[in-house]
């Protein structure tokens, strides 16, 4: 079977290596010649608004999946006159919008942090009054890595605020006091079948993922909760795929941030610590394929390796080390790779390589 695969950055990647193992070829559609992916499958370039390329695309494609959120659903629209295209389009578009996402999950019962829908700074002086501060800022649509947002700490902050993040229809959410950063990974088959990892740990640093921790420790009474979450959200969608979602730890209870519907960073450690990978099982769930196993076959670290490539000699010295490089040139802020290290070794090795990979 051949999977088209909407974005060709490292998830579409890590999807293209997954699928060889079963079977599965990658067709690859993103409007950079240089896009990493096509190491493991056919690239087609073009703007996601080139209906000539995209229909090219199609055509060498049983059906059509996506590896980021921000691909514009006018895109998927005209896809699905050709095939289908999974996850599906309503839950691309709630995820796009920060407001959307957010009455989803309050429609299911699911908390989040208080927040409301703002588009220029008289509603912003309304809502601070309201939510209080501290509280953050953020665009309604697009922003990742920690970019279109920011703190604001009082209120007389707001026109600065607004002004920083690009005067866009906006949305202002209370500033949470959390414990800990999770996250819950779940996967949902054309059947109906779904299957949990393990929740994750997770810490960032300047608005980026830099280190995951599988499975979170002391996080038994909290996976049944994150699960529930989980299995409604995907349900109420009717969804086919892998969905993450990011979860706040606030005094022993958790909170909803957001949802990806893809795979994600906080689950790349699953391609050695657990029975399955979230790529495989994405790509399982798709093409309509029994799900695998999410069961973890031992506690696993990831660390991302962002800006700067790290000396790979130093990096294999460490136990239970494994690198994974996306074949991309040096840039701040770039996410270049990953290291997972399987905690079959000691927690020695942690330390160690936090030191050769985190100063990036």
């Amino acid at each position: 079977m051949t999977v088209g695969i909407l974005g060709g950055g490292q998830l579409g990647r890590m999807l293209g290596e997954a699928g060889h193992a079963i079977g599965v070829d990658c067709v690859f559609y993103d409007p950079s010649p240089d896009a990493c992916a096509q190491a493991f499958g056919e690239l087609i370039v073009g703007k996601y608004s080139d209906e000539k390329q995209l229909r090219i695309f199609a055509e060498k494609v049983e059906l059509i999946t996506y590896e980021f959120e921000n691909v514009p659903t006018d895109t998927v629209e005209f896809l699905l006159k050709f095939r289908p295209v999974s996850p599906p389009l309503h839950a691309l578009a709630t995820a796009q919008d920060r407001v959307l996402e957010k009455e989803f999950f309050r429609s299911l019962g699911v908390a989040t942090a208080p927040f409301r829908a703002v588009e220029n700074v008289d509603q912003l002086n309304d809502a601070l009054k309201e939510i209080g501060t501290p509280s953050v800022l953020k665009t309604r649509r697009m922003g990742y890595d920690g970019k279109g947002q920011v703190v604001i700490k009082k209120e007389s902050d707001a026109a600065a605020a607004w002004e920083a993040i690009g005067e866009n229809p906006a949305i202002l959410e209370g500033f949470v006091p959390f414990d800990r950063e999770l996250s819950i990974i779940a996967v949902r088959g054309k059947d109906g079948t779904s299957a949990c990892y393990p929740l994750v740990e997770n810490e960032h640093r300047d608005g980026i993922l830099r280190v995951s921790q599988a499975p979170a420790k002391n996080s038994a009474k909290l996976q049944g909760v994150a699960e529930n979450f989980a299995t409604l959200a995907l349900d109420a969608l009717n969804y086919v795929g892998v969905l993450a979602i990011e979860l706040f730890e606030v005094s022993g209870k958790l909170l909803v941030n957001e949802m990806a519907p893809r795979v994600h960073n906080s689950g790349h450690w699953t391609i050695e610590g657990a029975k399955t990978s979230q790529f495989e099982n994405h790509l399982r769930a798709v093409t309509g394929m029994p799900l695998g196993s999410t069961e973890v076959v031992g506690e696993s670290v990831m660390v991302n390796i962002i800006g700067k490539l790290p000396d790979e000699h130093a990096l294999s010295e460490i136990p239970g080390v494994h690198v994974h490089l996306y074949g991309k040139t040096e840039r701040a802020g770039r996410k270049l790779g990953h290291v997972t290290l399987t905690k079959t070794a000691s927690d020695r090795a942690l330390p160690a390589l936090l030191e050769k990979i985190t100063k990036s």
